[in-house]
């Protein structure tokens, strides 16, 4: 039976969907959940921030975390229905029950589709034209929320497998490749993205992001297939993560 697609109109309305999706995770053992709970905590973190006066417009910024969110929030009940969602989500999607998918890249590849491709789309739908410009400040802002989850995350992972940043601090080949698919990259990226989108028409907006898309679904590549070394790498990672699927879940919820 095909799940009803929810589409979030403030931002409480998105920490619940959201949390929704990690419980039916949780219930399924899927690994859909690991990003699902990192977004959640993103979102928030950005409900906190406009409560504090952190952003220079509160209401634009919580109608461009539901522009965001639900982007996601399609893609993810698309691909449960069996229906066609963005090409980098599809990727993202259909590695969740690859057993030699490590948590980070499961985190990776669902930070490459909704901050290579989302974030931007929904930057340019929020402050279309000049007013791109104006949003500038608090996109800034949002970065610096994201950052400040880093460490959480690296805490998370390091508890799954605790000599984990040991190795990548010791390997080369894979810190080169986390590193390229960092989060600032991304968020860089998504702005430069968002600035090229925001005057264009719809036609040719579309197109846009369609061709966004594919390039952004050749990272998601890279990240399920880094080359031999990192791959390697990434299986001895797996065999040695701790827990399951659902304590990982668990203990990302409780530790982000």
């Amino acid at each position: 039976m095909p799940k009803n697609i929810p589409q979030a109109n403030t931002i409480d309305e998105v920490i619940i969907i959201l949390n929704t999706i990690i419980d039916e995770a949780i219930k399924e053992h899927s690994t859909m959940g690991y990003f699902a709970v990192l977004y959640c905590k993103v979102t928030e973190k950005v409900k906190e921030g406009i409560a504090q006066g952190m952003f220079e417009n509160g209401p634009r910024m919580e109608q461009l975390d539901v522009i965001f969110a639900n982007r996601y929030i399609k893609a993810y009940y698309q691909y449960s229905n069996g229906e066609a969602a963005s090409s980098c989500w599809e990727v993202a999607f259909k590695h969740a029950n690859d057993f030699w998918m490590v948590v980070l890249q499961h985190l990776l590849l669902g930070m490459n589709a909704h901050i290579n491709l989302d974030l931007g789309v929904a930057a340019a739908q929020v402050a279309p034209g000049d007013a791109i410009e104006d949003l500038k400040n608090d996109f800034d802002t949002i970065n610096t929320i994201l950052s400040g989850l880093v460490a959480n995350v690296e805490t998370a992972l390091s508890d799954v497998w605790p000599i984990l940043k040991w190795i990548l601090k010791k390997t080369q080949k894979v810190d080169t490749f986390l590193i390229d698919f960092s989060m600032q990259e991304a968020r860089n990226g998504a702005w430069k993205f968002a600035v090229s989108l925001a005057p264009l028409d719809s036609v040719i907006l579309t197109q846009k992001i369609k061709e966004r898309d594919i390039s952004i679904t050749k990272i998601a590549d890279l990240i399920t297939n880094p080359g031999y070394i990192p791959s390697l790498l990434f299986k001895i990672l797996r065999l040695f993560e701790r827990g399951s699927v659902v304590s990982k879940i668990e203990k990302l919820r409780s530790v982000i």
